[in-house]
């Protein structure tokens, strides 16, 4: 049987803007979807270049569905999260294989930019 998504992914390039502007918030997303009946639990590394890794982050995604995350809701158990205006990456594993996408909005200009792409398996 063919297996749909990978259980193992990279996003190298992250970065949460400082600033905003106009009513739209610069932001970041992983979007994750899961196509398996059963629930997928991933388990994240954030990398930095200048700090320790945050790990042991968590989610869970529901069988058959789709999952939004905003990346600077992610936290671990001591609730250390990631900073913006901080590049960092992310290795995401999962349980089951899922498909990962990353999103940024910049709002930090009037001209707002959009970029996504697929994570790396």
């Amino acid at each position: 049987m063919e297996s749909k998504g990978k259980k193992h992914w990279f996003i190298p390039d992250g970065y949460i803007p400082e600033q905003s502007s106009g009513e739209v918030e610069s932001h970041e997303a992983i979007c994750v979807l899961n196509c398996h009946s059963e629930p997928a639990h991933l388990s994240m590394t954030i990398y930095f270049e200048d700090r320790e890794p945050l790990d042991k982050v968590s989610e869970t995604i529901p069988g058959r569905r789709t999952k939004h995350i905003r990346t600077n809701s992610l936290h671990n158990s001591e609730n250390r999260r990631i900073p913006v205006g901080v590049p960092y990456a992310l290795e995401i594993t999962s349980d089951r294989p899922v498909i990962i996408q990353y999103s940024r909005l910049d709002s930090s200009q009037k001209a707002l930019a959009l970029m996504t792409t697929i994570g790396y398996a």
